[in-house]
């Protein structure tokens, strides 16, 4: 929708950004009670290294993850009058892409860990909100900080996507993100 109200790419980032987070507190509200909001493997991960879930259960959200992902581009794509099926050539990867996706991971892995260290779940929905739009305009990358949504976006040849090379090294570097969160979490919680 950014990219059909104006040409303007700030703009445009900025409609991205505002429905996003509106979207992101709303689901995790409304599906937290029900799954826990697992959108994220990188969280996931995070949770199975802390033994708070098990390998086949992971298995299983990783999969889930991945494919609300895609399934959610293709919908986005047929909304707007798209094809259905696209691949994004939108090459993402720079030195400072890839610095922002570790530090928007991070950062990510550190809010919701923290608020959970300090019995503060219910704050997460808006603190991840926060976080992630925020990220969208203090990281070079626009805070993708989702290995799923990383895949997702490949479906989506618009201002929002990634191209396929570009993936493999933007969750790398969520993955190394969420390993320097889970060590800035224990530093500051003392977990």
């Amino acid at each position: 929708m950014g990219a059909n109200i104006s040409s303007d790419a700030g703009i445009a980032l900025l409609i991205n950004a505002f429905s996003t987070i509106f979207a992101l507190a709303l689901l995790i509200f409304i599906i937290a009670p029900i799954s826990g909001a697992h959108f994220n493997p990188a969280v996931s991960l995070v949770q199975v290294l802390r033994r708070e879930m098990g390998g086949l259960e992971f298995l299983a959200f990783v999969s889930a993850q991945i494919s609300g992902a895609i399934t959610g581009a293709v919908i986005a794509n047929v909304m707007f009058d798209l094809p259905a099926i696209q691949i994004s050539s939108n090459e993402r990867v720079t030195a400072g892409t890839l610095v922002g996706e570790v530090i928007a991971t991070a950062g990510l892995i550190i809010v919701i860990f923290v608020l959970v260290a300090r019995a503060q779940e219910k704050l997460i929905p808006v603190a991840v909100a926060a976080w992630i739009g925020s990220a969208y305009f203090f990281t070079s990358s626009t805070s993708f900080a989702n290995p799923a949504v990383t895949i997702g976006r490949v479906f989506s040849d618009t201002f929002a996507g990634i191209n396929p090379v570009s993936v493999l090294p933007f969750i790398i570097a969520q993955l190394i993100g969420a390993t320097l969160g889970v060590a800035l979490v224990k530093g500051v919680t003392r977990v």
